[in-house]
Protein backbone atom coordinates (compact mmCIF):
# COMPACT_ATOMS: atom_id res chain seq x y z
CA UNK A 1 0.00 0.00 0.00
CA UNK A 2 3.19 2.24 0.99
CA UNK A 3 4.58 1.98 -2.79
CA UNK A 4 1.25 2.41 -4.05
CA UNK A 5 1.02 5.98 -3.06
CA UNK A 6 4.79 6.95 -3.60
CA UNK A 7 3.93 6.13 -7.06
CA UNK A 8 0.84 8.05 -6.76
CA UNK A 9 1.90 10.63 -5.58
CA UNK A 10 5.73 10.59 -8.04
CA UNK A 11 3.68 10.34 -10.91
CA UNK A 12 1.31 13.40 -10.14
CA UNK A 13 4.65 15.37 -9.68
CA UNK A 14 5.87 14.14 -13.51
CA UNK A 15 2.29 14.45 -14.63
CA UNK A 16 1.41 18.19 -13.34
CA UNK A 17 4.07 20.24 -15.85
CA UNK A 18 2.78 18.12 -18.80
CA UNK A 19 -1.15 19.14 -17.93
CA UNK A 20 0.14 22.68 -17.84
CA UNK A 21 1.59 22.76 -21.46
CA UNK A 22 -1.36 20.45 -22.87
CA UNK A 23 -3.88 23.28 -22.18
CA UNK A 24 -5.48 25.41 -25.05
CA UNK A 25 -4.44 29.01 -25.36
CA UNK A 26 -7.93 29.88 -24.97
CA UNK A 27 -10.30 31.81 -26.59
CA UNK A 28 -9.82 34.20 -29.59
CA UNK A 29 -10.42 37.38 -26.61
CA UNK A 30 -7.38 35.97 -24.27
CA UNK A 31 -5.08 35.98 -27.28
CA UNK A 32 -6.01 39.46 -28.79
CA UNK A 33 -5.50 40.54 -25.21
CA UNK A 34 -2.11 38.98 -24.60
CA UNK A 35 -1.01 40.50 -28.69
CA UNK A 36 -2.42 44.37 -26.89
CA UNK A 37 -0.30 44.15 -23.72
CA UNK A 38 2.68 43.05 -25.94
CA UNK A 39 2.52 46.33 -28.21
CA UNK A 40 2.09 48.71 -25.18
CA UNK A 41 5.07 50.82 -24.47
CA UNK A 42 6.16 49.80 -20.53
CA UNK A 43 6.02 53.59 -19.77
CA UNK A 44 2.19 54.73 -19.66
CA UNK A 45 3.09 58.30 -19.47
CA UNK A 46 4.62 58.34 -23.00
CA UNK A 47 1.85 59.93 -24.67
CA UNK A 48 1.95 63.25 -21.74
CA UNK A 49 4.23 65.82 -22.81
CA UNK A 50 4.85 68.42 -20.15
CA UNK A 51 7.04 71.54 -20.58
CA UNK A 52 8.37 72.13 -16.75
CA UNK A 53 11.49 73.73 -16.28
CA UNK A 54 12.58 73.35 -12.49
CA UNK A 55 15.44 75.80 -11.62
CA UNK A 56 17.07 75.86 -8.31
CA UNK A 57 18.04 79.23 -7.45
CA UNK A 58 21.08 79.13 -4.91
CA UNK A 59 20.68 82.46 -3.04
CA UNK A 60 24.39 83.42 -0.77
CA UNK A 61 23.70 85.89 2.13
CA UNK A 62 26.91 87.26 2.85
CA UNK A 63 26.89 88.79 6.34
CA UNK A 64 28.47 92.03 6.57
CA UNK A 65 31.08 92.14 9.45
CA UNK A 66 31.07 95.60 10.55
CA UNK A 67 34.83 97.16 10.86
CA UNK A 68 34.32 98.75 14.22
CA UNK A 69 36.57 102.01 14.38
CA UNK A 70 37.34 104.60 17.58
CA UNK A 71 34.23 107.42 17.71
CA UNK A 72 31.60 105.35 16.44
CA UNK A 73 28.42 105.67 18.10
CA UNK A 74 26.56 102.84 18.84
CA UNK A 75 22.94 102.81 19.15
CA UNK A 76 21.20 101.64 22.27
CA UNK A 77 19.56 98.96 20.45
CA UNK A 78 23.06 97.41 19.69
CA UNK A 79 24.42 98.20 22.91
CA UNK A 80 21.16 96.34 24.58
CA UNK A 81 22.51 93.05 22.08
CA UNK A 82 25.90 93.14 22.94
CA UNK A 83 27.31 90.41 25.44
CA UNK A 84 28.86 92.91 28.59
CA UNK A 85 32.03 91.23 29.47
CA UNK A 86 32.75 91.21 32.72
CA UNK A 87 35.88 89.10 33.58
CA UNK A 88 38.14 91.38 31.44
CA UNK A 89 41.12 90.05 33.10
CA UNK A 90 40.22 86.54 31.27
CA UNK A 91 40.72 87.89 27.80
CA UNK A 92 43.62 89.82 29.41
CA UNK A 93 42.14 93.32 28.86
CA UNK A 94 42.68 96.62 30.89
CA UNK A 95 40.24 96.91 33.95
CA UNK A 96 37.58 99.74 32.18
CA UNK A 97 37.37 103.03 33.88
CA UNK A 98 34.20 104.55 35.47
CA UNK A 99 31.36 105.09 33.11
CA UNK A 100 32.82 102.62 29.78
CA UNK A 101 32.38 99.14 30.03
CA UNK A 102 34.24 96.19 27.51
CA UNK A 103 31.24 94.67 25.42
CA UNK A 104 32.29 91.66 23.08
CA UNK A 105 30.79 91.64 19.50
CA UNK A 106 31.33 87.89 17.58
CA UNK A 107 35.30 87.87 17.91
CA UNK A 108 36.03 91.61 18.78
CA UNK A 109 35.70 93.71 22.35
CA UNK A 110 34.78 97.42 22.24
CA UNK A 111 35.30 99.46 25.34
CA UNK A 112 32.25 101.75 24.74
CA UNK A 113 31.24 104.93 26.75
CA UNK A 114 28.17 103.91 28.93
CA UNK A 115 26.76 107.40 28.26
CA UNK A 116 27.04 108.01 24.94
CA UNK A 117 27.68 104.78 23.45
CA UNK A 118 30.75 105.94 21.34
CA UNK A 119 33.50 103.22 21.04
CA UNK A 120 36.84 104.38 22.67
CA UNK A 121 38.72 101.10 22.42
CA UNK A 122 38.57 98.12 20.94
CA UNK A 123 40.84 94.96 20.23
CA UNK A 124 40.55 91.12 18.70
CA UNK A 125 40.15 88.21 20.65
CA UNK A 126 43.30 86.07 21.16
Amino acid sequence: MKRLLTALVASSFLITPVAAFAQPAGSFEVAQNYDRYQRRPVDRHVDRHVDKHVTIEKRVIVKKKERWSRGHRLSPAERRHMAQVRDYRRYKLRQPPRGQQWVRVDNDFLLISLATGVIVGLTSAR
